[in-house]
């Protein structure tokens, strides 16, 4: 047997001013930059086959999370199965998140100490204990390819107080999740905090990029601070991260959010909110949303969006999709989703093509226009 080559090696491939594209090549394949993950939180992306997210989607890589796999059907289950990548039936690359986000949003059922943190599952209150060594085990046996270490996500707002000590407790655990990393076919990447303070900000990239790791992600952003005071950190601190590393903002975001970060230096976006708005009806075109609830839409024979290359807009009309919707029937969800995250793959594709062909520019200020 042919041993994978077990490295994450990434390399800029065009720069404009301070938007690039990469190429981040892994043991299960490549992955053009910028780039956009479809979220699997329970080893599925809602309403989606795998084949759909090849085919339909053209998606590179997905993201899974942790906890929620941990909680059900468990890491031992599927590394007996044969791995996370065999049990969905997706043998392409896959990102795993650590739980360190479900510190924040389950906040009310945890706590946190040096040590990891303390969970009351969601599902039926048990007891369970994340630490990073637990985080990377977890990963390592679900076999990701891009593991995340495992970080305190604090709140906004928070005191400075607080602040300081999620960030120091993340740059603590990156230590440990460091040494526990074993596995040669995953890669570790190191998450910077610092909520909007510029000064904490470049102190959290400077100590976690001293770790030398194949990667980067930008962590504690869109957690309920005004967007606009997100890009102007971001300006100001992207393009302090090592130039030859993929950097990664996590949960983000919007169209709009996607093409202002781009703009600033990001290469790796993951949110759920294509998905999500694709199932609450939502839909995205290249002049911005439609609500395909609205009486409008009743006897529209239009595509969703007549340039999209789309297996939904090929072959449905919004009438068509406003019914499936207002009868609750399942086959919405996934043209609707289909549709989103193709938008999201085609609006990835265009912009690299932009900063190729020295157009950014030009392309951005269309984009926004209409987000």
């Amino acid at each position: 047997m042919t041993k994978l080559n077990s490295e994450t090696n990434f390399n800029i491939l065009t720069t404009h001013k301070k938007a690039r594209t990469g190429l981040l090549t892994t043991n299960r394949g490549n992955i053009s930059t910028p780039a956009f993950m479809p979220v699997g939180t329970k080893a599925s992306v809602k309403g989606l086959s795998s084949e759909d997210l090849t085919n339909e989607v053209e998606a590179e890589i997905i993201l899974a999370n942790t906890y929620h796999l941990n909680i059900r059907p468990g890491e031992d289950v599927i590394k007996n199965l044969g791995g996370l990548h065999k049990f969905m039936n997706w043998p392409y690359p896959i990102l795993t998140d650590s739980g360190g986000f479900q510190v924040f949003s389950l906040s009310k059922l945890n706590k946190i100490t040096d040590d990891g943190v303390k969970f009351r599952s969601h599902l039926d209150g048990d007891e369970c204990f994340f630490s990073p060594e637990k985080s990377m085990e977890i990963q390592m046996d679900l076999g990701a390819d891009i593991i995340m270490a495992f970080d305190v996500c604090p709140p906004y707002p928070c005191s400075d107080k607080e602040m300081k000590k999620a960030m120091q407790l993340t740059h603590d655990w990156l230590k440990r999740c460091k040494k526990t990393m074993t596995s040669k076919n995953s890669q570790l990447f190191g998450i910077i905090q610092g909520g909007l303070d510029e000064k904490l900000r470049l102190e959290s990239i400077e100590k976690v990029c001293a770790e030398d790791l194949p990667g980067y992600a930008l962590g504690g952003f869109s957690v309920g601070e005004p967007m606009d005071l997100m890009y102007k950190v971001l300006d100001k601190i992207a393009c302090h991260m090592p130039d030859n590393k993929p950097r990664y903002l996590m949960g983000v975001g919007s169209p709009k959010d996607l093409i202002e970060s781009i703009d600033k230096g990001i290469d790796m976006f993951d949110c759920v909110y294509p998905s999500r708005n694709a199932r609450n009806a939502t839909l995205f075109t290249q002049k911005g949303k439609i609500n395909i609830k609205r009486a409008e839409f009743k006897q529209d024979i239009k595509p969703i969006d007549s340039s999209c290359d789309c297996l939904t807009c090929a072959n449905y009309t919004r009438a068509y999709l406003r019914h499936l919707y207002s009868q609750k029937e399942p086959l919405f969800v996934r043209l609707a989703t289909i549709h989103n995250l193709r938008f999201y793959s085609n609006l990835m594709k265009k912009s690299r093509t932009a900063i190729e062909e020295g157009d950014w520019d030009k392309f951005k200020q269309e984009c926004l226009e209409f987000f």
